[in-house]
């Protein structure tokens, strides 16, 4: 059962990884985009919401090391923050798409 729990667990971490990879990478491309288009609200928009990118970094290794106990927890708030996170590169997508 110990083998059971600790490839969930695995599994878990790899999408989460996943999804922040992606998300990264959006925003890389939204980055250069933004840049070459001048656009100075969106630039500091993703400068900002990189500045998160090293918290949500730190609770992937968490969720990682976590034990049973902490499991769920640290997973709750890694889900969250993974979203906000993709929520707002969304966000910052379509308005450059806008412009």
């Amino acid at each position: 059962m110990r083998i059971e729990v600790s490839a969930a667990k695995n599994a878990i971490y790899d999408k989460l990884e996943s999804q922040l990879k992606t998300a990264e990478a959006k925003l890389d491309t939204l980055k250069a985009r933004a840049e070459t288009a001048k656009a100075n609200v969106e630039v500091k928009a993703i400068a900002e919401l990189l500045t998160k990118k090293p918290a949500i970094q730190l609770k992937l290794a968490e969720l990682k090391k976590s034990g049973e106990q902490q499991f769920e927890q640290t997973k709750a708030d890694l889900e969250k923050r993974v979203e906000e996170f993709e929520k707002s590169v969304k966000a910052i997508e379509a308005k450059i798409k806008s412009h």
